[in-house]
């Protein structure tokens, strides 16, 4: 697979989450392209098959290990397969995510614990699995998607703002923890991007409404947060990007 800049991650291994589909999918690509070996992890298997076919057919390496990122033993098993099929884990990029967004007293408990157990729930439990074999190596970027959300409040959005902010705080949490030992750690915090986690709205009156909002700007592409993920675990190791919130030029509001 031909480099726009280089090869800068030659060698290096990362994993992906919510590789199926829109920011996993384009950020799977584009740190192939840079040279890293990239594990494909999302629920959808036929979805992971085609994209590792597309990278290999650009001469990029892929590992496809479907993945529930809320279900222990999955979690372990694409850990254990990454470093039993390579040896390491360079790079993190928890992307998986879901956006069911409801007035919370029309929420059902189910939808509010899996808005948790998926974007912040499953990140931990994927990132405490991670971490030890980073620590051994002295070395590794762990890459958090967050949301412009985390930071700056939207109505009809209780959890889904807690879960987004919850990202945010773990990933400065963990840096003060690991940082000494050589892992980097950033925040990713998109504002709109046209992908499908505007699907997952139950309520359709609210998900017009986002739609409308959404349609009101030019709104980012997956590519466009792929870049971003790219630049930051493409610099030099005593370079560390903490944060990064990027939105559409003419979105003003959450």
């Amino acid at each position: 697979m031909t480099a726009e800049f280089g090869s800068e991650l030659d060698g290096q291994v990362a994993i992906v989450t919510g590789a199926s589909s829109g920011i996993g999918e384009a950020t799977a690509k584009s740190l192939a392209a840079r040279g890293a070996s990239v594990v494909l992890a999302a629920r959808r298997e036929d979805e992971l098959d085609e994209l590792a076919a597309q990278i290999e057919d650009e001469d990029g390496e892929t590992l496809v290990v479907p993945t529930d990122i809320t279900d222990d033993e999955d979690i372990d098993t694409v850990v254990e397969t990454t470093t039993d099929e390579y040896g390491r884990i360079d790079i993190l990029v928890n992307n998986a995510g879901v956006m069911p967004l409801t007035h919370i007293a029309d929420a059902d408990r189910e939808t509010l614990q899996r808005t948790i157990d998926v974007n912040l729930t499953g990140l931990i439990t994927l990132t405490h699995a991670v971490i030890p074999t980073m620590l051994e190596q002295e070395s590794g970027h762990v890459v958090n998607l967050s949301s412009v959300v985390g930071r700056f409040l939207q109505s009809n959005s209780t959890h889904y703002n807690a879960a987004k902010a919850g990202v945010k705080m773990f990933g400065d949490s963990l840096r003060l923890d690991v940082a000494s030992e050589g892992i980097r750690v950033a925040t990713i915090e998109p504002g709109a991007v046209s992908t499908e986690l505007l699907e997952h709205i139950p309520d359709e009156e609210i998900k017009e409404g986002v739609e409308g909002h959404v349609g009101t700007m030019q709104a980012l592409q997956p590519d466009d947060i792929a870049r971003a993920i790219t630049f930051v675990v493409t610099q030099p190791e005593h370079v560390d990007i903490n944060e990064v919130l990027i939105r559409p030029t003419d979105q003003v509001q959450p």
